[in-house]
């Protein structure tokens, strides 16, 4: 396929490519463009120049035009999805359902149209109103992940622009395939040239980008490292930063979980993407009089976690995204070894094509261990042991991030103690994450600033504007 870069309404060609590898052979598979830095410019000139009228269309057209786009992304879920499984070691199944997913999103954001809300205010004087206006910020750069591509990137542009913003996308340079089909439906939805512009770059160009004085908002879904590069780029012309980091999720699981049912969930979760997501589980505290048994049954299951090509049996759990994140995991779960952490299941690097590692269970952990204070974004668990409630809170907080955690516990006081005490901007009771798109998901410490869904999370595509209206 011939992938071109999306810019003010129009795909365009590039004298520059990136090699796309498929994670479960690591075989190139596609190239796509990578824009030049006028490129670049273009395509933010492009978004600052569709930004006025955009924003001056009355919010139910733009809902509207989501509707269209949303539409638009629906009829193509079997390319996009294609593009993604090919990209990322998705099956086809969990990637067109991704696209699926993101057209529904969409048409959630084209909701809040007629629900964008200032506010009045009351005055000290008599003869005067204060009127609180929300109003779009302008253009928004969008970095996107290469764990869930699709899903993330809508998450992203449509509540912006359904707040009046236009948008400059960079797609992980890992899984830009997808995004590229993607905005073909941007095309086919009809939507003013420069509205929306995808394009894949270097980091040398997305850091021209995103410096561009027309820039007033990037937001980011990556790791800590990546939020501190962009914190860097909002300094050029003091953008907005909106940035969603690392988490740590911890599971605490009191005594009296059911641990046939907590151990079955827990391993689908820790191993959905081969681990790679934010909000995976990946520190899990157990109530002593159950840690032995749920070690147990935890072994079992990891042992029995099949990998491989999910294109020839999507019930296997699928690849890392590089070699180099597998690498990087193994090296991890050798060094929780040295420090005396036990090798339940799992731990050897797979040989051959593709970049598999196998469920790994580790138990004998510690908190001052690296397996429990760095996240590992693989499909590596650490499990620590726990005697009372206040216990395993304060384990739970005693972390760099706080993103989302677990808790299992059938003792509403308990739950409550969680609620009101747990350092993270998300607790899921009873369950795992799935990230409620009409929630709010958004860290603490150094998961984050700002978030995303719901409300809120359109709402931070926005900016204020005070009218002290004598009269």
């Amino acid at each position: 396929m011939d992938y071109r870069n999306f810019i003010d309404g129009a795909f365009r060609p590039s004298a520059d490519f990136i090699e796309v590898r498929n994670p479960a052979t690591g075989t190139v598979f596609a190239s796509v463009p990578s824009a030049s830095e006028a490129d670049a410019v273009a395509a933010v000139d492009a978004a600052a120049g569709a930004q006025p009228a955009w924003r001056k269309l009355p919010s139910i057209a733009r809902g509207d035009a989501l509707r269209r786009f949303a539409d638009a992304i629906e009829a193509r879920a079997d390319a996009i999805g294609a593009a993604l499984a090919a990209e990322s070691g998705k099956s086809l199944a969990d990637a067109r359902g991704e696209a699926i997913y993101g057209a529904e999103l969409m048409r959630y954001h084209a909701e809040w149209a007629r629900r964008i809300e200032g506010e009045v205010i009351p005055s000290d004087n008599p003869d005067e109103t204060l009127l609180l206006k929300r109003e779009p910020i302008g253009v928004v750069a969008c970095l996107i992940p290469f764990n869930y591509p699709i899903y993330t990137l809508v998450r992203k542009i449509a509540p912006a622009l359904i707040a009046g913003n236009t948008v400059v996308v960079r797609p992980s340079n890992s899984t830009p395939t997808s995004a590229l089909v993607l905005a073909e439906a941007a095309l086919a939805a009809d939507l003013p040239p420069g509205v929306v512009n995808i394009l894949t770059m270097s980091h040398d160009v997305a850091r021209a980008a995103c410096t561009h004085t027309a820039v007033g908002m990037i937001t980011l879904t990556g790791s800590l490292t990546a939020g501190r590069v962009v914190l860097d780029y909002c300094k050029a012309n003091i953008a907005k930063p909106s940035l969603e980091l690392g988490g740590k999720t911890p599971v605490i699981i009191a005594a009296d979980a059911d641990i046939d049912v907590v151990g079955a969930q827990l391993l689908a979760a820790k191993t959905t993407h081969c681990g790679q997501l934010c909000t995976a589980p990946e520190r899990v505290y157990v109530h002593r009089s159950i840690h032995d048994a749920l070690i147990e049954r935890l072994r079992t299951g990891f042992a029995a976690r099949t990998f491989g090509d999910r294109g020839e049996d999507a019930d296997r759990m699928g690849p890392l995204a590089t070699r180099t994140a597998q690498a990087n995991t193994h090296a991890m779960v050798e060094r929780a070894l040295a420090q005396g952490a036990k090798l339940e299941a799992g731990g050897v690097l797979p040989t051959g094509d593709g970049y598999f590692y196998p469920a790994t269970l580790l138990s004998n952990c510690r908190q001052d261990m690296e397996i429990v204070a760095d996240e590992v974004f693989g499909p590596v668990l650490a499990v620590l042991p726990f005697d009372t409630a206040d216990e395993a809170l304060a384990l739970a907080n005693d972390h760099q991030f706080g993103l989302s955690s677990v808790l299992f516990t059938n003792d509403h006081r308990m739950v409550m103690a969680f609620a009101d005490a747990i350092e993270a901007g998300e607790l899921y009771v009873n369950r795992f994450p799935a990230d409620p798109y009409q929630g709010f998901h958004a860290g603490w410490k150094r998961s984050g600033l700002g978030g995303d869904d719901g409300k809120h999370g359109m709402l931070e595509f926005t900016q204020t504007r005070l009218v002290v209206l004598k009269h």
